[in-house]
Protein backbone atom coordinates (compact mmCIF):
# COMPACT_ATOMS: atom_id res chain seq x y z
CA UNK A 1 0.00 0.00 0.00
CA UNK A 2 1.58 3.34 -0.81
CA UNK A 3 1.25 6.64 0.64
CA UNK A 4 0.89 9.49 -2.18
CA UNK A 5 -0.57 13.43 -1.78
CA UNK A 6 -3.40 13.78 -4.36
CA UNK A 7 -6.33 16.27 -5.26
CA UNK A 8 -10.09 15.55 -4.89
CA UNK A 9 -12.74 17.80 -6.19
CA UNK A 10 -15.76 17.40 -3.71
CA UNK A 11 -19.13 19.24 -3.26
CA UNK A 12 -20.76 19.33 -0.24
CA UNK A 13 -23.55 22.15 1.77
CA UNK A 14 -22.92 23.58 4.53
CA UNK A 15 -24.52 26.45 6.57
CA UNK A 16 -21.80 29.59 7.84
CA UNK A 17 -22.59 31.45 10.85
CA UNK A 18 -22.02 34.91 9.69
CA UNK A 19 -22.13 37.48 12.12
CA UNK A 20 -25.94 38.59 10.65
CA UNK A 21 -26.90 35.07 11.30
CA UNK A 22 -25.96 34.89 14.91
CA UNK A 23 -27.62 37.88 15.21
CA UNK A 24 -30.64 37.09 14.47
CA UNK A 25 -30.59 34.15 16.53
CA UNK A 26 -29.32 35.49 19.21
CA UNK A 27 -32.56 38.09 19.16
CA UNK A 28 -34.72 35.40 19.62
CA UNK A 29 -33.72 34.96 23.04
CA UNK A 30 -33.83 38.50 23.94
CA UNK A 31 -36.68 40.00 26.39
CA UNK A 32 -38.19 42.82 25.32
CA UNK A 33 -35.83 45.12 27.24
CA UNK A 34 -32.94 43.10 26.46
CA UNK A 35 -33.85 43.85 22.54
CA UNK A 36 -34.62 47.76 23.19
CA UNK A 37 -31.39 48.30 24.74
CA UNK A 38 -29.94 45.89 21.53
CA UNK A 39 -31.53 48.20 19.00
CA UNK A 40 -30.65 51.45 20.85
CA UNK A 41 -26.88 50.55 20.40
CA UNK A 42 -27.77 49.39 17.17
CA UNK A 43 -29.08 52.81 16.23
CA UNK A 44 -26.09 54.36 17.82
CA UNK A 45 -23.43 52.62 15.48
CA UNK A 46 -25.81 52.74 12.39
CA UNK A 47 -26.82 56.19 10.70
CA UNK A 48 -29.09 55.06 8.20
CA UNK A 49 -31.28 52.85 11.23
CA UNK A 50 -34.17 55.94 13.11
CA UNK A 51 -36.68 54.64 16.00
CA UNK A 52 -40.02 55.89 15.69
CA UNK A 53 -41.57 57.35 18.58
CA UNK A 54 -44.51 55.29 20.29
CA UNK A 55 -47.70 56.81 19.25
CA UNK A 56 -46.90 58.86 16.31
CA UNK A 57 -47.38 58.00 13.01
CA UNK A 58 -44.58 57.05 10.85
CA UNK A 59 -43.54 58.56 7.71
CA UNK A 60 -43.89 56.83 4.46
CA UNK A 61 -40.50 57.41 3.08
CA UNK A 62 -40.35 56.64 -0.49
CA UNK A 63 -37.51 56.70 -2.98
CA UNK A 64 -36.47 59.74 -3.31
CA UNK A 65 -36.06 60.83 -7.14
CA UNK A 66 -32.37 60.75 -8.82
CA UNK A 67 -31.44 64.63 -9.73
CA UNK A 68 -30.26 64.94 -12.68
CA UNK A 69 -27.00 65.98 -12.24
CA UNK A 70 -25.81 62.99 -9.95
CA UNK A 71 -28.11 60.54 -11.93
CA UNK A 72 -25.14 58.87 -13.75
CA UNK A 73 -22.81 58.74 -10.51
CA UNK A 74 -25.95 56.57 -8.56
CA UNK A 75 -26.35 54.38 -11.69
CA UNK A 76 -22.63 53.58 -11.00
CA UNK A 77 -23.03 53.41 -7.14
CA UNK A 78 -25.62 50.84 -7.33
CA UNK A 79 -24.57 48.74 -10.49
CA UNK A 80 -21.36 48.13 -9.03
CA UNK A 81 -22.87 45.32 -7.02
CA UNK A 82 -25.38 44.26 -9.14
CA UNK A 83 -28.09 45.23 -7.20
CA UNK A 84 -26.38 45.06 -4.49
CA UNK A 85 -29.45 44.65 -1.85
CA UNK A 86 -31.33 42.16 -3.45
CA UNK A 87 -31.51 38.17 -2.33
CA UNK A 88 -29.16 36.78 -4.02
CA UNK A 89 -26.15 39.13 -4.18
CA UNK A 90 -26.69 39.18 0.33
CA UNK A 91 -26.28 35.23 -0.09
CA UNK A 92 -23.95 34.95 -1.93
CA UNK A 93 -22.02 38.03 0.49
CA UNK A 94 -22.84 35.96 3.46
CA UNK A 95 -22.10 32.87 2.34
CA UNK A 96 -25.73 31.51 3.01
CA UNK A 97 -29.46 31.96 1.40
CA UNK A 98 -31.74 33.83 3.14
CA UNK A 99 -34.45 30.39 3.57
CA UNK A 100 -31.77 29.27 5.63
CA UNK A 101 -32.28 32.27 7.77
CA UNK A 102 -36.01 33.24 6.96
CA UNK A 103 -37.84 29.67 6.07
CA UNK A 104 -41.65 31.80 6.33
CA UNK A 105 -40.37 34.85 4.25
CA UNK A 106 -36.81 34.52 2.15
CA UNK A 107 -37.89 37.72 0.67
CA UNK A 108 -37.25 39.37 -2.73
CA UNK A 109 -35.21 43.04 -4.30
CA UNK A 110 -38.58 44.65 -3.06
CA UNK A 111 -39.03 43.25 0.37
CA UNK A 112 -35.41 44.43 1.16
CA UNK A 113 -36.81 47.85 -0.14
CA UNK A 114 -38.92 50.52 1.97
CA UNK A 115 -41.53 48.04 1.84
CA UNK A 116 -40.29 45.95 4.64
CA UNK A 117 -39.51 48.87 7.17
CA UNK A 118 -43.59 49.57 5.92
CA UNK A 119 -44.39 46.42 7.82
CA UNK A 120 -43.06 47.96 11.18
CA UNK A 121 -44.53 51.07 10.55
CA UNK A 122 -48.10 49.65 10.71
CA UNK A 123 -47.38 48.45 14.10
CA UNK A 124 -49.40 50.59 17.06
CA UNK A 125 -47.70 52.75 19.25
CA UNK A 126 -47.30 51.62 22.80
CA UNK A 127 -49.20 55.18 24.14
CA UNK A 128 -48.51 58.73 23.51
CA UNK A 129 -45.62 60.37 24.71
CA UNK A 130 -45.91 62.33 28.09
CA UNK A 131 -45.82 65.80 28.72
CA UNK A 132 -45.05 68.37 31.41
CA UNK A 133 -43.76 67.46 34.80
CA UNK A 134 -43.72 64.12 36.22
CA UNK A 135 -45.19 64.41 40.21
CA UNK A 136 -42.80 60.69 40.68
CA UNK A 137 -39.81 63.14 40.14
CA UNK A 138 -41.02 65.60 43.18
CA UNK A 139 -41.29 62.25 45.47
CA UNK A 140 -38.67 61.90 48.75
CA UNK A 141 -36.39 59.49 48.07
CA UNK A 142 -37.11 55.88 49.77
CA UNK A 143 -35.81 55.68 53.81
CA UNK A 144 -32.83 52.85 53.72
CA UNK A 145 -32.24 50.58 57.00
CA UNK A 146 -29.11 52.23 57.22
CA UNK A 147 -30.57 56.02 57.10
CA UNK A 148 -32.81 54.87 59.23
CA UNK A 149 -29.84 53.49 62.21
CA UNK A 150 -27.90 56.61 61.46
CA UNK A 151 -30.81 58.97 62.65
CA UNK A 152 -31.36 56.92 65.78
CA UNK A 153 -27.27 56.62 66.57
CA UNK A 154 -27.28 60.99 66.76
CA UNK A 155 -29.77 60.59 69.27
CA UNK A 156 -28.57 57.46 71.30
CA UNK A 157 -24.92 58.41 71.74
CA UNK A 158 -23.42 61.30 72.80
CA UNK A 159 -19.89 60.02 73.04
CA UNK A 160 -18.62 60.44 69.77
CA UNK A 161 -16.48 57.79 69.93
CA UNK A 162 -19.86 55.41 70.60
CA UNK A 163 -21.03 56.69 67.47
CA UNK A 164 -17.90 55.55 65.34
CA UNK A 165 -18.54 52.69 66.85
CA UNK A 166 -22.36 52.11 66.13
CA UNK A 167 -21.67 53.57 62.89
CA UNK A 168 -19.09 50.70 62.04
CA UNK A 169 -21.57 48.15 63.40
CA UNK A 170 -24.36 49.70 61.22
CA UNK A 171 -22.13 48.73 58.10
CA UNK A 172 -22.47 45.10 58.86
CA UNK A 173 -26.17 44.58 58.79
CA UNK A 174 -27.50 43.00 55.82
CA UNK A 175 -30.87 43.62 54.10
CA UNK A 176 -32.59 41.66 56.55
CA UNK A 177 -31.30 43.93 59.75
CA UNK A 178 -28.42 40.95 61.18
CA UNK A 179 -25.75 41.63 61.84
CA UNK A 180 -23.22 39.85 59.48
CA UNK A 181 -19.75 41.21 61.43
CA UNK A 182 -18.03 39.88 64.72
CA UNK A 183 -18.44 42.67 67.26
CA UNK A 184 -14.68 41.21 68.35
CA UNK A 185 -13.30 41.80 64.83
CA UNK A 186 -15.13 45.27 65.11
CA UNK A 187 -13.19 45.87 67.85
CA UNK A 188 -9.60 44.89 66.80
CA UNK A 189 -9.95 46.79 64.05
CA UNK A 190 -11.26 49.96 65.82
CA UNK A 191 -8.26 49.23 68.62
CA UNK A 192 -11.84 49.75 71.31
CA UNK A 193 -12.55 47.71 74.25
CA UNK A 194 -14.67 44.49 73.75
CA UNK A 195 -16.58 45.43 76.61
CA UNK A 196 -17.41 49.20 75.23
CA UNK A 197 -18.21 47.39 71.74
CA UNK A 198 -20.59 45.24 73.86
CA UNK A 199 -22.25 47.92 75.39
CA UNK A 200 -22.65 49.71 72.11
CA UNK A 201 -24.34 46.77 70.34
CA UNK A 202 -26.38 46.16 73.28
CA UNK A 203 -27.89 49.57 73.03
CA UNK A 204 -28.31 49.07 68.86
CA UNK A 205 -30.48 46.55 69.63
CA UNK A 206 -32.86 48.68 71.38
CA UNK A 207 -33.14 50.38 67.56
CA UNK A 208 -36.15 50.35 65.70
CA UNK A 209 -37.71 48.25 64.29
CA UNK A 210 -37.31 45.10 66.87
CA UNK A 211 -34.99 42.44 66.31
CA UNK A 212 -32.15 44.50 64.18
CA UNK A 213 -28.62 43.89 65.28
CA UNK A 214 -29.36 40.48 65.87
CA UNK A 215 -26.80 37.73 65.11
CA UNK A 216 -29.34 34.77 64.32
CA UNK A 217 -32.94 33.76 63.62
CA UNK A 218 -33.46 33.06 67.88
CA UNK A 219 -32.11 35.99 68.81
CA UNK A 220 -34.50 38.33 66.42
CA UNK A 221 -37.16 36.49 67.45
CA UNK A 222 -36.29 36.91 70.93
CA UNK A 223 -35.25 40.88 70.59
CA UNK A 224 -39.20 40.81 68.99
CA UNK A 225 -40.31 39.28 72.18
CA UNK A 226 -38.46 41.66 74.98
CA UNK A 227 -40.06 44.40 73.18
CA UNK A 228 -43.58 43.27 73.61
CA UNK A 229 -42.70 42.20 77.88
CA UNK A 230 -43.59 38.74 76.44
CA UNK A 231 -39.76 36.85 76.87
CA UNK A 232 -40.67 34.84 79.91
CA UNK A 233 -38.61 31.52 80.56
CA UNK A 234 -41.15 29.24 78.11
CA UNK A 235 -40.65 31.26 75.31
CA UNK A 236 -36.91 31.40 75.96
CA UNK A 237 -36.88 27.81 75.68
CA UNK A 238 -38.90 27.10 73.04
CA UNK A 239 -36.37 30.28 71.01
CA UNK A 240 -33.69 27.66 72.00
CA UNK A 241 -35.39 24.90 69.98
CA UNK A 242 -36.80 26.02 67.33
CA UNK A 243 -35.69 23.02 64.76
CA UNK A 244 -38.74 21.12 67.06
CA UNK A 245 -41.04 23.59 65.79
CA UNK A 246 -40.19 23.52 62.36
CA UNK A 247 -40.58 19.51 62.54
CA UNK A 248 -43.77 20.31 64.40
CA UNK A 249 -42.56 17.41 67.43
CA UNK A 250 -45.09 19.53 69.45
CA UNK A 251 -44.70 16.97 72.18
CA UNK A 252 -40.91 17.28 72.96
CA UNK A 253 -41.48 21.62 73.02
CA UNK A 254 -44.04 20.65 75.80
CA UNK A 255 -41.78 18.61 77.83
CA UNK A 256 -39.15 20.97 77.47
CA UNK A 257 -40.87 24.81 77.61
CA UNK A 258 -42.90 22.97 80.59
CA UNK A 259 -46.33 23.83 79.43
CA UNK A 260 -49.88 22.28 78.34
CA UNK A 261 -51.28 22.60 74.89
CA UNK A 262 -53.43 25.59 74.88
CA UNK A 263 -50.21 27.55 76.40
CA UNK A 264 -48.25 25.93 73.37
CA UNK A 265 -51.07 27.27 70.79
CA UNK A 266 -50.40 30.58 72.08
CA UNK A 267 -46.79 30.62 71.90
CA UNK A 268 -46.69 29.44 68.53
CA UNK A 269 -49.47 31.91 67.46
CA UNK A 270 -46.93 34.86 69.01
CA UNK A 271 -44.07 33.72 67.17
CA UNK A 272 -46.08 33.29 64.00
CA UNK A 273 -46.84 36.96 64.31
CA UNK A 274 -43.47 38.25 64.54
CA UNK A 275 -40.59 39.39 61.55
CA UNK A 276 -37.72 37.33 60.62
CA UNK A 277 -36.79 39.59 58.58
CA UNK A 278 -37.36 43.29 59.91
CA UNK A 279 -35.01 44.79 57.61
CA UNK A 280 -36.64 43.97 54.77
CA UNK A 281 -39.40 46.84 55.41
CA UNK A 282 -36.98 49.50 54.49
CA UNK A 283 -35.33 47.30 51.25
CA UNK A 284 -35.91 50.31 48.57
CA UNK A 285 -35.37 47.21 45.69
CA UNK A 286 -38.75 47.57 43.41
CA UNK A 287 -40.45 44.74 41.59
CA UNK A 288 -40.20 45.20 37.69
CA UNK A 289 -43.69 44.36 36.40
CA UNK A 290 -44.25 41.81 34.25
CA UNK A 291 -44.82 43.28 30.49
CA UNK A 292 -46.88 40.17 28.62
CA UNK A 293 -45.49 39.67 24.82
CA UNK A 294 -48.19 38.26 23.77
CA UNK A 295 -51.81 39.11 24.58
CA UNK A 296 -54.50 35.80 24.52
CA UNK A 297 -58.36 37.07 24.77
CA UNK A 298 -61.63 35.18 23.60
CA UNK A 299 -63.17 36.13 20.51
CA UNK A 300 -66.72 36.85 19.61
CA UNK A 301 -66.91 33.38 17.88
CA UNK A 302 -65.13 31.50 20.91
CA UNK A 303 -62.32 30.71 19.42
CA UNK A 304 -59.08 32.71 20.74
CA UNK A 305 -57.91 36.10 19.48
CA UNK A 306 -53.41 36.41 19.65
CA UNK A 307 -51.91 39.14 19.05
CA UNK A 308 -48.20 40.83 19.55
CA UNK A 309 -48.12 43.17 22.61
CA UNK A 310 -47.28 46.26 20.54
CA UNK A 311 -45.47 47.76 23.51
CA UNK A 312 -42.23 44.93 23.67
CA UNK A 313 -41.66 45.29 19.73
CA UNK A 314 -39.06 48.60 18.62
CA UNK A 315 -40.41 50.60 15.35
CA UNK A 316 -37.56 51.05 13.61
CA UNK A 317 -37.09 52.34 10.11
CA UNK A 318 -34.58 52.37 7.01
CA UNK A 319 -33.62 55.71 6.14
CA UNK A 320 -33.62 55.41 2.29
CA UNK A 321 -33.84 59.38 1.53
CA UNK A 322 -30.75 59.84 4.01
CA UNK A 323 -28.80 57.13 2.30
CA UNK A 324 -29.77 58.06 -1.36
CA UNK A 325 -29.14 61.69 -0.42
CA UNK A 326 -25.54 60.26 1.44
CA UNK A 327 -24.64 58.24 -1.76
CA UNK A 328 -25.05 61.05 -4.20
CA UNK A 329 -22.21 62.59 -2.83
CA UNK A 330 -19.56 59.96 -1.73
CA UNK A 331 -16.50 59.56 -3.89
CA UNK A 332 -14.08 57.51 -1.85
CA UNK A 333 -14.35 53.80 -1.46
CA UNK A 334 -13.63 52.92 1.81
CA UNK A 335 -16.65 55.56 2.37
CA UNK A 336 -18.76 53.92 -0.45
CA UNK A 337 -17.89 50.44 1.79
CA UNK A 338 -19.01 51.60 4.43
CA UNK A 339 -22.19 52.96 3.59
CA UNK A 340 -23.04 50.04 1.68
CA UNK A 341 -22.52 47.94 5.27
CA UNK A 342 -24.79 49.99 7.06
CA UNK A 343 -27.50 49.46 4.57
CA UNK A 344 -26.84 45.88 4.47
CA UNK A 345 -26.66 45.80 8.44
CA UNK A 346 -30.24 48.19 8.83
CA UNK A 347 -31.93 45.65 6.01
CA UNK A 348 -30.66 42.90 7.84
CA UNK A 349 -31.88 43.82 11.35
CA UNK A 350 -35.30 44.96 10.22
CA UNK A 351 -35.42 41.68 8.34
CA UNK A 352 -34.77 40.09 11.65
CA UNK A 353 -36.88 42.26 13.84
CA UNK A 354 -39.76 40.94 11.46
CA UNK A 355 -38.84 37.31 11.66
CA UNK A 356 -38.26 37.42 15.24
CA UNK A 357 -42.39 38.52 15.82
CA UNK A 358 -43.60 36.26 13.54
CA UNK A 359 -41.83 33.45 15.24
CA UNK A 360 -42.83 34.62 18.61
CA UNK A 361 -46.75 34.66 16.96
CA UNK A 362 -46.56 31.44 15.23
CA UNK A 363 -44.84 29.27 18.53
CA UNK A 364 -47.76 31.05 20.77
CA UNK A 365 -50.51 30.52 18.32
CA UNK A 366 -49.31 26.54 18.42
CA UNK A 367 -49.41 26.96 22.24
CA UNK A 368 -52.54 28.39 22.41
CA UNK A 369 -54.16 25.97 20.11
CA UNK A 370 -52.32 22.79 22.26
CA UNK A 371 -53.87 24.33 25.79
CA UNK A 372 -56.99 25.53 24.49
CA UNK A 373 -58.45 23.01 27.45
CA UNK A 374 -56.50 24.98 30.24
CA UNK A 375 -57.19 28.85 28.97
CA UNK A 376 -61.38 27.25 28.95
CA UNK A 377 -61.38 25.28 32.18
CA UNK A 378 -58.51 26.05 34.38
CA UNK A 379 -55.55 24.03 35.25
CA UNK A 380 -56.68 20.84 35.78
CA UNK A 381 -57.23 20.26 32.02
CA UNK A 382 -53.36 21.26 31.16
CA UNK A 383 -52.01 18.94 28.69
CA UNK A 384 -48.66 17.86 29.07
CA UNK A 385 -46.20 19.30 26.02
CA UNK A 386 -42.97 19.17 25.26
CA UNK A 387 -40.78 21.40 22.81
CA UNK A 388 -40.40 18.68 20.05
CA UNK A 389 -44.35 19.20 19.51
CA UNK A 390 -44.69 22.13 18.68
CA UNK A 391 -41.36 22.46 16.98
CA UNK A 392 -42.54 19.61 14.47
CA UNK A 393 -46.25 21.07 14.23
CA UNK A 394 -44.88 24.68 13.18
CA UNK A 395 -42.10 22.88 10.91
CA UNK A 396 -39.29 24.56 12.71
CA UNK A 397 -36.34 23.45 14.55
CA UNK A 398 -36.42 22.81 18.81
CA UNK A 399 -33.49 24.85 19.32
CA UNK A 400 -35.99 27.40 17.96
CA UNK A 401 -38.73 27.22 20.14
CA UNK A 402 -36.47 27.00 23.21
CA UNK A 403 -35.25 30.46 22.42
CA UNK A 404 -38.45 31.74 21.77
CA UNK A 405 -40.59 30.62 25.08
CA UNK A 406 -37.39 31.97 26.95
CA UNK A 407 -37.91 34.41 29.22
CA UNK A 408 -41.27 35.34 27.22
CA UNK A 409 -44.71 36.17 28.89
CA UNK A 410 -48.21 35.53 27.29
CA UNK A 411 -51.32 37.45 28.76
CA UNK A 412 -54.29 35.32 29.12
CA UNK A 413 -57.97 35.37 30.93
CA UNK A 414 -56.53 33.43 33.71
CA UNK A 415 -53.62 35.72 33.95
CA UNK A 416 -49.60 36.06 33.17
CA UNK A 417 -47.61 32.91 32.10
CA UNK A 418 -44.45 32.28 31.26
CA UNK A 419 -44.25 30.21 27.63
CA UNK A 420 -42.55 27.98 29.64
CA UNK A 421 -45.33 27.49 32.37
CA UNK A 422 -47.26 25.69 29.12
CA UNK A 423 -44.55 22.66 28.66
CA UNK A 424 -44.80 20.09 31.57
CA UNK A 425 -44.02 16.26 31.68
CA UNK A 426 -46.99 13.80 31.22
CA UNK A 427 -47.93 11.13 33.95
CA UNK A 428 -49.48 7.94 32.75
CA UNK A 429 -52.94 7.58 33.18
CA UNK A 430 -54.01 4.44 35.29
CA UNK A 431 -56.77 3.68 32.66
CA UNK A 432 -54.93 4.10 29.57
CA UNK A 433 -56.42 6.92 28.56
CA UNK A 434 -54.84 10.62 27.66
CA UNK A 435 -51.48 11.50 29.54
CA UNK A 436 -51.97 13.83 32.57
CA UNK A 437 -50.02 17.24 33.28
CA UNK A 438 -47.46 17.19 36.07
CA UNK A 439 -48.57 20.64 36.76
CA UNK A 440 -52.30 19.39 36.73
CA UNK A 441 -50.99 17.27 39.06
CA UNK A 442 -48.86 19.68 42.00
CA UNK A 443 -52.84 21.01 41.69
CA UNK A 444 -54.86 18.46 42.12
CA UNK A 445 -52.54 17.32 45.26
CA UNK A 446 -52.82 20.45 46.82
CA UNK A 447 -56.37 20.67 46.74
CA UNK A 448 -56.62 16.93 48.42
CA UNK A 449 -54.33 17.97 51.36
CA UNK A 450 -56.47 21.78 51.43
CA UNK A 451 -59.53 19.70 52.00
CA UNK A 452 -58.24 17.75 54.73
CA UNK A 453 -60.90 17.85 58.08
CA UNK A 454 -60.12 15.56 60.84
CA UNK A 455 -57.83 12.53 58.40
CA UNK A 456 -54.22 13.59 57.23
CA UNK A 457 -53.79 12.44 54.18
CA UNK A 458 -50.39 10.19 53.82
CA UNK A 459 -48.46 10.04 50.46
CA UNK A 460 -49.70 6.85 49.80
CA UNK A 461 -53.47 7.53 50.45
CA UNK A 462 -53.00 10.45 47.73
CA UNK A 463 -51.49 7.57 45.21
CA UNK A 464 -55.12 5.33 45.93
CA UNK A 465 -56.98 8.62 45.75
CA UNK A 466 -55.22 10.09 41.87
CA UNK A 467 -55.29 6.37 40.61
CA UNK A 468 -59.16 5.68 41.10
CA UNK A 469 -59.49 9.06 39.30
CA UNK A 470 -57.10 7.50 36.22
CA UNK A 471 -53.69 9.14 37.25
CA UNK A 472 -51.03 6.57 37.79
CA UNK A 473 -48.12 8.16 39.71
CA UNK A 474 -45.44 6.80 42.38
CA UNK A 475 -45.19 7.13 45.81
CA UNK A 476 -41.91 8.93 45.67
CA UNK A 477 -43.64 11.39 42.75
CA UNK A 478 -46.35 12.51 45.18
CA UNK A 479 -43.11 13.41 48.30
CA UNK A 480 -41.47 15.09 45.14
CA UNK A 481 -44.37 17.40 43.97
CA UNK A 482 -45.39 17.97 47.23
CA UNK A 483 -41.99 19.16 48.69
CA UNK A 484 -41.79 21.26 45.93
CA UNK A 485 -44.85 22.96 47.03
CA UNK A 486 -43.65 23.32 50.73
CA UNK A 487 -46.15 20.98 51.92
CA UNK A 488 -45.09 19.31 55.26
CA UNK A 489 -45.56 15.70 55.59
CA UNK A 490 -48.48 13.82 56.85
CA UNK A 491 -46.59 13.52 60.50
CA UNK A 492 -46.14 17.07 60.83
CA UNK A 493 -49.24 18.16 59.71
CA UNK A 494 -51.13 15.60 61.85
CA UNK A 495 -49.05 16.80 64.76
CA UNK A 496 -49.85 20.82 64.21
CA UNK A 497 -53.61 20.05 63.16
CA UNK A 498 -53.59 18.28 66.71
CA UNK A 499 -51.95 20.67 68.65
CA UNK A 500 -54.26 23.78 67.17
CA UNK A 501 -57.09 21.51 68.30
CA UNK A 502 -55.80 21.19 71.69
CA UNK A 503 -55.75 17.28 71.52
CA UNK A 504 -52.96 15.59 73.44
CA UNK A 505 -50.26 14.22 71.09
Amino acid sequence: MSLAAKLQLRQSQSLVMTPQLMQSIRLLQLTHLELERFVDEEIERNPLLERIDPGAEAPVEPYPETPPETASSEADWFSDEGAAWSAEAMADKLDTSLENIFPDDPGTVDRLGPDLSAQWKSLAGGGTASEGLNPEDLAAAAITLRGHVAEQVAFAFADPAARLVAAELADGLDDAGYLRTDPTETAERLGADPAFVGEVLATCRTFDPPGIFACDLAECLALQLACRNRLDPAMKAMLGNLELLARRDFQALKRICGVDEEDLVDMMNEIRALDPRPGLAFAGGTADAIVPDVLVRQANDGSWAIELNADTLPRVLVHQAYFAQVASQVRDQAEKDFLGECMQNANWLTRSLDQRAKTILKVAAEIVRQQDAFLAHGVRHLRPLNLRNVAEAIGMHESTVSRVTSNKYMLTPRGVFELRYFFTAAIASAEGGDAHSSEAVRDRIRQLIDEEKVDVLSDDSIVDILKKSGIDIARRTVAKYRESMNIPSSVQRRREKRALAGVGV
